[in-house]
């Protein structure tokens, strides 16, 4: 899966954890916990095992969204789908092990009406939103404060 490029908001990001790739995925991957480590998320439950074409439903920001699981390469990606009333999303993470490290770099596209009513109040939603959803994942990985 790729994400949209021609979509209205698409953004990508990276960011340095200083924990194993091992450590990163189990966060990153255990979908039923990100309401415990993502400040904008409320609610968050993976309806069975984590494969290709399981559902998972989830609140942020006030909207509910069902994704659906789309690859799921252990320790190495993870991509869904998500629909969300008047929009459409396709995100990607990949974890790379990297000296005593992971790089994980994410990107992410959304589309639909709603986005197209949103972008010009809002240009820099998806930006802010995968800037705090890396700087959670940083922090939780890392054993800091807030996890």
């Amino acid at each position: 899966m790729e994400i949209n490029t021609q979509a209205p908001l698409v953004s990508r990001k990276e960011v340095f954890i200083q924990a194993s790739p091992d450590k990163v995925w189990e966060i990153q991957t255990n979908i039923n916990a990100w309401k415990d480590w993502q400040p904008g998320i409320n609610r968050s439950q993976l309806d069975g095992a984590l494969t290709v074409g399981a559902l998972f439903r989830w609140t942020s920001g006030g909207f509910a969204v069902t994704s659906m699981l789309q690859e799921v390469e252990p320790r190495r990606r993870i991509a869904w789908t998500g629909n969300a009333f008047g929009s459409k999303a396709r995100h990607i993470w990949m974890f790379k092990p990297q000296g005593d490290g992971t790089l994980v770099t994410t990107e992410e596209s959304m589309e639909g009406w709603l986005i197209v009513l949103l972008k010009p109040l809002m240009p820099k939603f998806l930006e802010q939103s995968l800037d705090v959803w890396m700087s959670s994942l940083k922090t939780k990985g890392e054993g800091k404060a807030n996890n």
